[in-house]
């Protein structure tokens, strides 16, 4: 889903809590994948990088 993104509002789909992140310049994403487990990631020129997998709790 991620990579196949042209833009970063393409990742915004129901039941993944996809939200930007306050305090990070450039902006970092999350989406919930399971559990206390986010994907976190900045979106620029139709591509994610720095991409982490977090536990939050």
């Amino acid at each position: 889903m991620i990579d196949n993104a042209r833009e970063v509002g393409e990742i915004n789909v129901p039941g993944f809590d996809f939200h930007p992140l306050i305090g990070f310049e450039p902006t970092r994403y999350s989406v919930h994948v399971n559990g206390p487990w986010c994907i976190v990631f900045e979106f620029a020129d139709e591509d994610a990088s720095h991409v982490d997998l977090v536990q939050y709790h």
